[in-house]
């Protein structure tokens, strides 16, 4: 199951730069993770307000 960024979400956009498979879009208001996502978490740990989850 792909990880899912939440509410908390600020738009920094912190999270799109670390994935390897260009999963994270910018949204409107915040990012979102497409169905590209392979689960490997690199963004979890790049969110400064912990936004994603799996």
């Amino acid at each position: 199951m792909a990880h899912k960024i939440s509410d908390a979400c600020v738009s920094c956009g912190a999270c799109a730069g670390t994935c390897p498979v260009d999963a994270i879009k910018q949204d409107s208001p915040a990012y979102v993770i497409t169905d590209g996502c392979i689960d490997c978490g690199a963004c979890v740990s790049s969110c400064p307000v912990d936004a994603i989850s799996a």
